[in-house]
């Protein structure tokens, strides 16, 4: 990968990150238009490691929501564990969000599902596509929730179920986090934002696994370039996403799904003809 390759990929990494079309989908299909070979273990460690740089802005957008503890008093009689849950409420809800990924996640690595799904772009075309179709009806599947609904251990679980989907590439690991809180009666905008918020141990987790993998494995890949490539990814998908989050929270709340299904429709549609007529996405073969 060369500079242009990396600072495009981390472009479109930053800008999908948090919108429900799937930004690990993208990245696939835009280094499949690049050229870039998919089978590489450099390749693969990059599409998680730089999906950590964008989640960061998450931390830096709602940096008092990560660094905020609850004062006040715990419920009378409650025991030390349930202080320490009243008082770090916050990181517990994301804690017990992040365990139905956790555990699909280690599986599917280890089993090599995962590997091979990212392999695969008629995967994600197919993906992008059923997903596409789904939305242009989920906002009328659920009702817009209320700001009154109460977050607590039941429904943050409930939601990490739903984030498990998203180990298929085409998915959007926010789409599925958003639609799992409005399954719980959440509002458009909490459910986008809690979504935000489990992505960050969601995707930490990842990039520590892929981390691992890289350091564990043939070390040929730690060239100086490449880690220049990993930094620059980061730095890029950091600043893009910070710039694209705020945004998708304004538009989802007052539009909704449909745009993003119309748009998934599209372009899987048109990966899938490409693909099932014999074309190479490539644009250099």
């Amino acid at each position: 990968m060369d500079w242009l390759e990396t600072v495009i990929i981390a472009v479109v990494e930053g800008l999908t990150e948090f919108l429900p079309v799937s930004s690990t989908g993208h990245m696939i299909i835009t280094q499949d238009l690049l050229g870039i070979p998919q089978g590489d273990a450099f390749v693969h460690a990059f599409t998680f490691i730089i999906q950590f740089g964008a989640i960061l802005s998450v931390v830096c957008l709602y940096w008092k929501r990560f660094f905020r503890f609850d004062h006040t008093p715990a419920p009378a009689g409650s025991s030390l564990f349930g202080r320490l849950k009243h008082k770090y409420r916050f990181y517990w809800l994301l804690f017990v969000g992040v365990l139905p990924a956790v555990v699909i996640g280690l599986l599917a690595k280890k089993s090599g599902l995962l590997d091979w799904l990212l392999d695969s772009v008629l995967v994600v075309a197919i993906m992008l596509v059923v997903g596409g179709v789904f939305m242009l009806f989920c906002d009328k599947l659920f009702d817009k929730g209320t700001d009154d609904t109460p977050l607590d251990e039941k429904r943050a679980f409930r939601i990490g179920l739903y984030q498990c989907i998203s180990v298929i590439p085409g998915v959007s690991r926010s789409m599925a986090t958003i639609v799992g809180g409005m399954t719980q009666r959440l509002t458009r905008k909490r459910a986008a934002e809690f979504s935000f918020f489990l992505a960050v141990p969601t995707m930490a987790g990842a990039t520590l696994l892929d981390l691992l993998d890289l350091l564990k494995g043939d070390s040929s890949w730690a060239t100086p370039h490449n880690i220049t490539m990993l930094l620059l990814g980061c730095a890029v998908a950091f600043v893009v996403a910070l710039l694209a989050m705020k945004w998708f929270v304004s538009f989802l709340t007052k539009y909704g799904f449909k745009a993003f299904g119309i748009y998934r429709i599209i372009v899987g549609s048109i990966i899938i003809l490409l693909l099932l007529t014999g074309h190479s996405l490539a644009m250099v073969d």
